[in-house]
């Protein structure tokens, strides 16, 4: 009786996020919807710094859909206008903005099941994270991928590199960097990466699976 009463009641829009991983059939890779996301941030501390944007685009089929995309811009309670040079987001700007927990419910809509996909994912991850933590919500339910791991499993990495930057798979893949540094710039960018890795393990193993994008990864779970 006591377990049932200190049972903790989550909002709607959790449980309808949560629904999505009941009862999921493995699929192969070329019906699997990824999406893949970018936030831009007040700084890089986890911990004290806040989200400013959500920027995600969904792949099915070895395709990017412009349409099933997001872009979200966030209310600034924190600004540092040291990291505005990089972002070009102020405080007070034109761009419609909305509260964090809103910005929040609006990704967990959008992503649903989906393996989510981004540069350096545990940063973002963490970020989304660290924001659920303060609505007093779970942490991400969803399977990831990092395009600065995935990298490691082609023919183009190279051991003596330790660190891949996203300017750096650019270069690699000869992808335009425009609109870089915006989330919704960055992601598509990352996802274009991600086709591209893709296209290039798929050559080398045509029969190439969902399973071998996580194996051996430098996946350390969500943070």
């Amino acid at each position: 009786m006591v377990s049932w009463l200190s049972r903790k009641k989550y909002p709607d829009y959790w449980l309808e996020y949560s629904n999505h991983f009941k009862n999921q059939k493995k699929t192969d890779l070329q019906h699997i919807r990824f999406i893949v996301f970018d936030t831009e941030t007040t700084g890089l501390n986890t911990k004290n710094d806040r989200i400013l944007s959500i920027g995600a685009i969904s792949i099915i089929g070895n395709m990017m859909d412009v349409a099933d995309s997001l872009d979200i811009y966030v209310k600034q309670d924190k600004f540092n206008s040291k990291t505005v040079e990089i972002h070009g987001l102020l405080k007070d700007g034109n761009i419609q903005k909305i509260e964090e927990k809103e910005s929040v419910i609006q990704f967990l809509q959008y992503i649903k099941s989906s393996v989510i996909i981004a540069h350096h994912a545990d940063f973002d991850i963490t970020m989304i994270n660290n924001a659920l933590k303060r609505m007093q919500l779970p942490k991400l339910k969803n399977k990831f991928l990092d395009t600065s791991s995935l990298i490691k499993k082609t023919k183009f990495y190279d051991p003596f590199k330790k660190h891949y930057s996203l300017d750096s798979l650019c270069e690699i893949f000869h992808i335009d960097m425009h609109d870089r540094h915006t989330a919704a710039g960055d992601a598509y960018i990352t996802g274009l990466i991600f086709l591209k890795i893709l296209s290039t393990l798929k050559k080398d193993k045509p029969n190439f699976t969902l399973d071998q994008l996580f194996f051996n990864s430098d996946r350390r779970g969500l943070l």
